[in-house]
């Protein structure tokens, strides 16, 4: 096996609200997640990643750290979540009761 086929093509990826920051890179297929990403940089772009926080994937898919990837892959770092999905729907649900309560009472 030659190096170059070793060689992969990936991209890490890192969205903000303001911003998505897309790094490519050609790395050693055997580089695990955790590895690739910190080969990228963006650890030391973006101090609040914490790979001990923020979940990873690829395509939209959780991954672990020690995972390897493909060629063409596309890892990506989550953000946590702001507010639980849960949380939200249960409230819109006691504002539209409250709501409604309110209208029929008119």
């Amino acid at each position: 096996m030659s190096i170059d086929s070793e060689m992969i093509h990936v991209e890490v990826v890192y969205a903000l609200p303001q911003e998505q920051r897309v790094v490519s890179l050609v790395v050693n297929r055997e580089l695990t997640v955790e590895e690739i990403i910190a080969q990228s940089g963006l650890l030391a772009l973006y101090p609040e990643i914490d790979l001990k926080v923020n979940k990873v994937g690829v395509y939209s898919r959780n991954v672990k750290l020690n995972a390897t990837v493909r060629d063409q892959d596309r890892i990506e770092i989550y953000r946590p979540l702001l507010a639980d999905p849960k949380e939200i729907r249960r409230k819109r649900a006691e504002q539209a009761a409250q709501q409604a309560a309110e209208a029929k009472a008119k």
